[in-house]
């Protein structure tokens, strides 16, 4: 169980809670996050940027220990952790951006469906779905081509 034990009035960047006999050191998001209407609320989740991600293995190359850097920096332990162990293990502590799921179609393939629907501007979704299926052999779904004669 957490509280809220103190926090700085004149400037609301920092405070402290009490966590299983504990002071634990905060920062302003999570502060307020602690202090809705007299209970415990879970803060959002933000990604670290690079730059903090860079002082946090700089700390732990330094000898200070995970617990210490996460009181320091107000991180969750587990945090500290993983993104050791991601340094110990690659070098590297930067995020991997992914790009999602795969497209099914290509940018040519989605040319040729702009192509069919404007020669022929009166058929459905499934005219040109069933002309680029049997051309190339992309098998997609109706939806799919309404979809991308949308972006076109």
């Amino acid at each position: 169980m957490a509280r809220i034990v103190r926090h700085n009035d004149e400037s609301v960047r920092e405070g402290y809670i009490r966590n299983g006999g504990k002071e634990v050191k905060l920062f302003t998001s999570a502060l307020k996050a602690f202090q809705c209407n007299n209970r415990i609320v879970m803060a959002q989740r933000k990604h670290l940027d690079d730059f903090l991600r860079g002082r946090i293995i700089g700390r732990l190359e330094c000898g200070r220990t995970q617990l210490e850097v996460s009181e320091e920096l107000g991180i969750a332990q587990s945090v500290i952790s993983r993104l050791w162990q991601q340094f110990q293990d690659d070098g590297n502590v930067s995020r991997c951006y992914s790009t999602g799921r795969p497209r099914v179609t290509t940018p040519n393939e989605d040319r040729y469906l702009a192509v069919i629907a404007k020669r022929n501007r009166r058929s459905t979704a499934s005219d040109p779905f069933r002309q680029l299926s049997s051309a190339t052999g992309t098998t997609l779904s109706r939806q799919t081509v309404y979809r991308r004669l949308g972006h076109s």
